[in-house]
């Protein structure tokens, strides 16, 4: 079979030359590991102790491994495999070990608990049981080892680990201008070719068809520095890896796995944004890969969008990536910096994605300074952190989004944005608290606007309020003809200032009403009635609350509390009655 299969009006499609036979991921007690991002690993199972569990332990294992298994990269089998081997390892040291899967017990589980919790702590003992534990869910464990076992297996989690802070806006905003910078310089680099001798020449040429630079005639002791001088007018190198890492996360706001994984494959849209198939971790066995599109950016602006970043370091690497025997996105030269060793380009996260870079070396060289000095007053360099990096894309995001998380959450879902990025934030509790203070103060100056334009339309500014210390002065003859209301008095229930005709509306009106009567006998049912109103705001939807009661909270709080001193609202407080008295001026169908 040849070709892409393709098929068209009158072209059938191509089928297999030969009988189809999948290779067996099992030969023996060897289980074969093919992940889904270009990874492979053998494990031995037979250089385990306790031969009687090789044959269950080799097919479970390859069952978990496989293509209906959820380890579907190298790093994560080989993570559940060293979790796996030392549990096993374990018992075979063990008095009396258990010989075959049959015999293992909950004893057991038990004591290589305690034993991982004295080593490496007890919440890495409950991870490393609940790893080996998805393994002997697998056939044929499943069916010999008792399900008690099994379960004891998965201790539960007491402990979670909270969400990282993000950096500062200062600090992310000089890494970001630090990683650009150095980029900018790489292109500037590798696109001016510096002027050299002939022999220069001569080797630029050689490196450039092979990826080696000729040594000949060149001292021992300066052999590393010529090398690295001559690769670097034509390659990308270790040393420029970090401040690209930075800004493709620092654009995209894709996790630092994920940038050490882009494919080299791309397909330009209309020269405005790129598209990429980015593989996405943590999601299955089916979601695995995502297509990610990226804005391109007019010229110029090549180190500021996400799309302008990728075509250009893939442009800049593009000279290696020729070398390459298996075509990647990233393409370095590397050195083994050991005199006259091999050098040559390579992908430096196919063997390994942590590539062995120290990322410091670049904070150092840069002077990227954090905001806080250290013990003694003095400046202290930033740490960089990746997953710190891109805490703070994603805040950053989330405040120009205004808080509206679906519009927000671009490489993860709105729970896991929230749970894993933004909920251990200090500038984004901050900020949400400023946010929600904010809007608040919005909604209560808006629900006193009501009330004042509700007293304004009968010709007054104020209500008629009248504490203790001023009653008699001002009102000799008291509230003697006032009608008492729920909460308040009413100087003319039978004359209402906007119809002239008797009262009929809800005694949560008579707040805004000219009628209105305030007194310090009052005062106790007052702070009853603000008790029930809180109530209700647990029990209505915000909306509903400063639709029905705002106004009226507004006017208790704004208003007629502002009036009566610390210790007359004090003894009012001490004797506010139990019954509000809210219910019974609602209808039973209003109330909650």
């Amino acid at each position: 079979m040849s070709g892409r299969g393709s098929t068209g009006t009158g072209k059938p499609a191509l089928v297999p030359t030969g009988p189809y036979a999948p290779r067996p991921a099992v030969t023996g007690l060897v289980v074969d590991f093919h992940g889904e991002d270009g990874r492979s690993r053998t494990f031995d199972v037979s250089a385990l102790p306790l031969p009687g569990w090789h044959e269950a332990l080799a097919a479970s294992w390859s069952a978990r491994t496989g293509p209906a298994g959820a380890l579907r990269t190298r790093a994560s089998a080989e993570a559940a495999w060293g979790s796996l081997a030392r549990m096993i390892r374990f018992y075979g040291q063990m008095l009396r070990p258990p010989q075959h899967p049959s015999d293992l017990r909950v004893e057991h589980v038990d004591a290589y608990r305690r034993f991982r919790a004295a080593a490496a702590g007890d919440r890495r003992a409950r991870l490393e049981l609940r790893s080996a534990a998805l393994t002997f869910e697998m056939a044929p464990l499943a069916g010999v080892v008792a399900a008690e076992v099994r379960d004891r297996m998965r201790p539960h989690q007491v402990k979670r680990v909270t969400a990282v802070s993000g950096y500062s806006d200062g600090e992310l905003n000089r890494l970001v201008a630090a990683a650009r910078t150095d980029v900018a310089a790489l292109r500037q680099r590798l696109t001016v070719l510096a002027a050299g001798t002939a022999s220069d020449q001569r080797r630029i040429e050689i490196a450039r068809a092979t990826g080696r630079v000729p040594l000949g005639g060149v001292h021992l002791t300066h052999a590393v520095q010529t090398r690295r001088r001559i690769a670097e007018q034509l390659f990308v190198t270790r040393h420029d890896l970090t401040a690209m890492l930075a800004l493709l996360v620092a654009t995209t706001g894709w996790n630092i796995e994920v940038i050490k994984e882009l494919p080299a494959e791309h397909r330009i849209i209309e020269d405005l944004a790129v598209e990429v198939e980015v593989t996405k971790r943590r999601r299955g066995p089916g979601r695995w890969h995502r297509t990610a599109t990226w804005e391109i950016g007019p010229p110029g602006k090549e180190l500021i969008t996400p799309g302008g970043v990728y075509l250009l370091l893939h442009q800049l690497m593009a000279p290696a990536r020729e070398l390459l025997d298996t075509p990647a996105f990233w393409a370095v030269w590397h050195h083994s910096g050991r005199g006259r060793g091999t050098d040559g380009c390579r992908d430096p996260f196919a063997p390994a994605l942590d590539a062995s870079l120290r990322h410091q070396k670049w904070v150092k060289a840069g002077q990227i300074l954090a905001d806080d000095p250290d013990e003694n007053g003095q400046p202290m360099l930033l740490r960089l952190d990746f997953n710190r990096l891109k805490t703070s894309i994603d805040v950053r995001r989330t405040r120009q989004a205004g808080g509206h998380l679906p519009t927000a959450a671009r490489t993860n879902t709105t729970a896991v944005l929230f749970r894993n990025y933004l909920s251990g934030d200090h500038s984004t509790i901050d900020w949400a608290r400023e946010l929600i203070a904010d809007t608040v103060a919005e909604v209560e100056q808006a629900a006193w606007a009501t009330h004042l334009r509700a007293l304004a339309t009968q010709g007054r500014t104020a209500l008629d309020i009248r504490p203790p210390t001023r009653a008699s002065d001002e009102h000799p003859d008291g509230d003697e003809a006032a009608t008492q209301t729920a909460w308040t008095a009413c100087s003319d229930h039978d004359h209402h200032p906007l119809t002239g005709r008797r009262c009929s509306s809800s005694f949560l009106d008579c707040f805004h009403c000219g009628n209105c009567v305030v007194t310090g006998d009052h005062l106790p049912r007052l702070l009853s009635l603000l008790d029930a109103l809180e109530t209700r705001r647990r029990q209505l939807s915000e909306d509903a609350w400063w639709a029905r009661y705002g106004p009226a909270w507004a006017a208790i709080r704004y208003e007629v509390l502002p009036k009566f001193s610390d210790s007359e609202v004090d003894r009012a407080e001490q004797r506010k009655p139990d019954d509000s008295l809210l219910d019974l001026v609602e209808p039973a169908w209003e109330q909650p």
